[in-house]
């Protein structure tokens, strides 16, 4: 099909400490280049998010996004004669931070083809759906780049797990994961005994003990957490237990977090080491927030289990 490529882009630059910055937009047939750059800000440009993707590149001074449409959850709309493709360049920051967190509107505009028609919406295999949100929690293999090929680990070895969700219709979200348990049985309530991986509303408390840590993060969507297979259950069937949330990355405090702990090093935030002191209450009692989620009553929270896995002895 012809595409006539008519490109515009829509930013507002309504945000304190922004005046300096410099934007570039380049929308291709179907994938975008954006260049923001500011040589005067003390922004960390590590921490700007389009849509649910990171950084292609960054310096300190320069952040670089090259995507395809069909990534980062950009929105296809027709309005008459046009096809925009729409999404959202955000900052992620902390309340004790002089540069506050934003967002801005990023639109890449073209003449509608006249043999496009929309496609018809042919929905994935979902683990857990959730209004319209589909979680997923899974054993990868060692690269995560796909899927576990065996649920049998040497006592010592890493396992592998990913969690992530899914956005028909939504903001950009974080994957966490509040609290994960190991049991020998699929039902929790029937367990007689569970091993903590991570409690207290986001700390991967095995890593104190463990080799166990969280892996940085290809997209805000999904968490990857390489576990080091335990004593707990050895040779017998393990199930893990966990507690999805979908957060707003702008929203993370001592309840809502990515946290592990860092030998002579002490507890440290994914999303933002930074800001590691949200953290510091792994040891004690995280507060209950108080502030509403994004979205309305529990509708981004999701209880989820893994298994069966096995666990065996050291292997040779």
């Amino acid at each position: 099909m012809a595409f006539f490529w008519h490109c515009e882009l829509l930013f507002w630059l309504v945000a304190i400490g922004l005046a300096t910055a410099a934007l570039k937009l380049d929308c291709g047939p179907d994938y975008l280049t954006l260049v923001w750059s500011d040589s005067r800000s003390q922004a960390d440009m590590s921490l700007f998010r389009l849509g649910s993707c990171f950084p292609t590149t960054f310096t300190p001074r320069e952040v670089i996004f090259n995507v395809a449409f069909d990534d980062c959850n950009f929105r296809r709309l027709v309005s008459g004669n046009e096809l925009n493709y729409t999404n959202d360049l955000f900052y992620t920051s902390s309340p004790d931070s002089y540069i506050l967190p934003f967002s801005l509107p990023v639109v890449c505009s073209y003449q509608r083809p006249k043999d496009w028609y929309p496609r018809t919406y042919d929905p994935v295999f979902s683990t857990y759906g959730v209004e319209n949100l589909v979680f997923h929690i899974e054993l990868m293999n060692a690269d995560f780049s796909g899927p576990a090929e065996s649920s049998t680990f040497p006592l010592g070895s890493m396992i592998p797990i990913m969690a992530r969700v899914e956005q028909v219709i939504h903001q950009p979200l974080l994957m966490l994961l509040d609290d994960c348990v190991a049991a020998t049985t699929s039902d929790l309530q029937t367990a007689a005994d569970v091993y903590t991986i991570i409690a207290n509303k986001g700390c991967l408390v095995d890593s104190k003990l463990t080799c166990s840590r969280f892996e940085q993060r290809q997209t805000t969507s999904e968490l990857r957490l390489l576990l080091q297979a335990f004593r707990f259950g050895l040779g017998q069937e393990v199930y893990i237990h966990c507690t999805m949330t979908a957060w707003d990355p702008n929203g993370l405090d001592n309840t809502k977090k990515a946290c592990h702990y860092v030998k002579a090093h002490g507890w440290e935030l994914l999303d933002n080491p930074v800001y590691s002191g949200i953290c510091d209450c792994c040891d004690f009692s995280c507060n209950t927030r108080k502030a509403r989620s994004p979205g309305a009553g529990n509708g981004l929270v999701q209880k989820a289990v893994i298994g069966p896995l096995t666990i065996t002895g050291w292997a040779s």
